[in-house]
């Protein structure tokens, strides 16, 4: 911790921030003084964030607990299969003295695992059933569609195989997925289908990261899961509690880390199923007035200035990361909880823009200490800020004057290839705008780089490979039917993952399919597709069709991963010119002991292209154009390429290495000295 006259380290390192320092300085010591307020002499914010060991309903030996937080309740009773889903009184809650809180106890034989319940709710003017905020597992009926509770106590309940796993980061390799469209099949995936089925393609691909979406229970399917009901429930449509559990060890087993998407953004605005009207407040989760709904995304905005709302909230987080044994989170939506106004329509061109006045110093506070308990309960813990404003300080250690979050997605990378394709011809791309859009990031803060995500893959957009060969995917796709618009879309896919993989300064994302093309969009059941599963779901029979031309984009996404993973510490080697020519339409740099030379020239191939490299032996270790991966192979992979010998360049090492360099094709030469 600072003392007041020492200078955050993000200040001192940025000078343009320094008119802003009262405003930096003010939310770190917001965080300061709210972790002591909260933890009230605890050892650590860890040991405050325990509200799921505490409220929901839990067993002893001897009987059932139960307890729930509702300040403006009259009267509460548990109603299930138990009592025959009526009001009595063994099993009446009653409000603890002194507090907001309400309790039952009842013998253990009272309730059995299985059985359904909710709350009864009363308040002053009204009640209702309710499903309890803390409640740990929730099902549907299949024939009425309605949700309750479900009381989740297995005799035999899973054990973990591996107790503390150690995500790999060098480099951290993400696979984004979802479990109900993860297969092949129109319907909804399950937990044990994903351990089954999809875990050996992530580690055959080189994956060591899936950021798992749509984990806390939603009732609309649709919403991919950012429409929350229950955040301590994970998905009954997947499968069992038990079950998730045996996919996140048997990834761990494989060496792969599970984080999942975490929505505390906002939440449904649903009140039978959701935290809507738990016991007549509105606002007992929720800010109120004009700041109680999201304009844009019609739900609830939480009140990060209550404690009992961050209580709820880092309770949380540490039971994803104690019960189910995540390795970390995506926090969806940072976005809107950093401003007022969601940063909805705002340009963020200059720092003034962060400090205005319009922040959500709650919210920020919230993130804060999110990033500090996760990292207490987990150091090896994974977190990852989905911003699209450019907040300054996202992604640094608490301690320097930052959130503390370890990544930030690079959400201008998307973006800026669905503007190149749609707005330039290819003659147009120029490697320097390519590079500068894919490097252009603070210095002292990790982020994750990616061509797309789900959300460039959604019903009413596209994904790169469609934006580049539309409808030709359809008629055009079998590796003898070719056609020139095809071969483009090929290439060029190729290109942009290398380029984009090859860029990172921490961690690289992909979303499952995207690697090989996956056609279409994603489309969840809904009134206007006649609630069909045909577009969310994957194909993964496309991809192991050896006559259709996915196999190449896959085969292609495997060996840059391999390549890559071949240099020691690749994300933190720094990322060193070699050369660039925008009239040429190539770039070429150095990472570590591997040399990228991209030629993006869509009809000029080049002989005896050559620049100024460190001396050595350089040897083709990838070949974009290699026919293995749908190209013409017109490059000798076997040769070996030895500098130059150049009397000017010999005192600092390097010659000048030449290279045949074909259109619409990238090459990365291993250096050995």
């Amino acid at each position: 911790m600072k003392t007041e006259e020492e200078e955050l380290k993000i200040i001192a390192d940025d000078k343009w921030l320094q008119p802003y320092a009262a405003a930096i300085n003010g939310r770190h010591r917001h965080a300061i003084d709210k972790e002591a307020e909260l933890i009230h002499g605890q050892s650590s914010i860890s040991d405050f964030a325990t509200g799921y060991l505490y409220f929901g309903l839990h067993a002893s030996p001897l009987e059932w607990t139960f307890r729930e937080w509702a300040p403006n309740a009259t009267k509460i009773y548990l109603i299930g299969d138990f009592n025959d889903w009526t009001e009595t009184p063994e099993y009446e809650l009653h409000r603890i003295a002194g507090t907001n809180n309400w309790e039952l106890r009842v013998p253990i034989d009272a309730m059995h695992h299985g059985q359904l319940y909710k709350m009864k709710v009363y308040w002053d003017g009204g009640s209702g059933e309710r499903i309890p905020a803390w409640a740990d597992r929730v099902v549907q009926d299949s024939k009425t569609k309605i949700f309750s509770a479900q009381i989740w106590h297995p005799a035999h309940p899973y054990k973990f195989k591996i107790d503390k796993f150690v995500p790999c980061r060098e480099p951290l390799l993400i696979y984004e997925c979802h479990v109900g469209m993860a297969q092949d099949k129109q319907g909804i995936g399950s937990y044990d289908e994903f351990r089954e089925k999809i875990l050996p393609r992530v580690k055959k691909d080189g994956y060591n990261c899936i950021q798992v979406m749509a984990i806390q229970e939603h009732p609309y399917y649709g919403s991919f899961g950012y429409h929350v009901s229950s955040f301590f429930a994970p998905s009954s449509r997947f499968g069992t509690p038990d079950e998730l559990r045996r996919m996140i060890d048997e990834a761990h087993s494989m060496g792969i880390a599970v984080i999942m998407d975490l929505v505390h953004s906002h939440a449904a605005k649903n009140e039978v199923e959701g935290l809507g009207n738990l016991a007549g407040d509105p606002n007992q989760y929720f800010y109120p007035g004009d700041r109680h709904v999201h304009p844009a995304w019609d739900s609830l905005c939480f009140d990060y200035g209550k404690n009992e709302v961050l209580h709820f909230l880092l309770s949380n987080c540490k039971y994803w990361l104690d019960s189910y044994k995540f390795d970390g989170f995506r926090f969806d939506g940072v976005t809107s909880m950093l401003y007022y106004d969601h940063g909805l329509g705002k340009a963020f061109t200059q720092y003034g823009d962060y400090y205005d006045g319009r922040e959500d110093d709650n919210a920020i506070c919230y993130l804060t200490l999110a990033q500090k308990l996760i990292h207490q309960v987990n150091p090896n813990a994974i977190t990852i800020a989905e911003d699209v404003s450019g907040m300054p300080g996202l992604a640094m250690p608490f301690k320097d004057g930052g959130y503390g979050f370890d990544y930030r997605l690079a959400m201008n990378i998307p973006d800026f290839w669905i503007k190149l394709i749609k707005e330039k011809k290819d003659e147009q791309w120029k490697p320097s705008t390519i590079m500068w859009e894919l490097t252009n990031r603070r210095k002292d803060e990790k982020t994750v780089s990616y061509a797309e995500s789900h959300d460039q893959a959604l019903v009413g957009d596209k994904t790169i490979i469609f934006r580049l060969i539309d409808a030709d995917m359809y008629w055009h796709f079998k590796i003898e039917d070719r056609n020139a618009n095809v071969d483009r879309g090929i290439a060029l896919h190729k290109m942009i993952r290398l380029i984009t993989l090859s860029t990172m300064n921490g961690a690289y994302l992909n979303f499952m399919g995207n690697e090989f093309g996956h056609p279409e969009w994603i489309d969840f059941p809904r009134e206007g597709n006649g609630w069909s599963y045909k577009y969310a779901r994957r194909q993964w029979h496309l991809v192991d069709d050896n006559e259709l031309c996915y196999h190449f984009l896959g085969d292609f996404d495997r060996s840059m991963i391999d390549t890559i993973k071949e240099e020691p510490r690749f994300a933190e080697t720094a990322i060193k010119m070699i050369w660039h020519d925008d009239g040429d339409q190539v770039v070429a740099f150095m990472r570590g002991e591997l040399l990228f030379v991209f030629n993006f020239n869509p009809v000029k191939s080049f002989t005896d292209y050559g620049f100024r490299v460190p001396v050595g032996r350089y040897k083709i270790v990838l070949d974009s154009d290699a026919e293995d991966f749908g190209g013409y192979a017109q490059n000798d992979d076997e040769v070996e390429h030895d500098t130059m010998y150049s009397k000017e360049l010999e005192p600092e090492g390097k010659g000048w290495v030449r290279l045949y360099l074909p259109a619409r094709t990238a090459l990365v030469l291993k250096h050995n000295k």
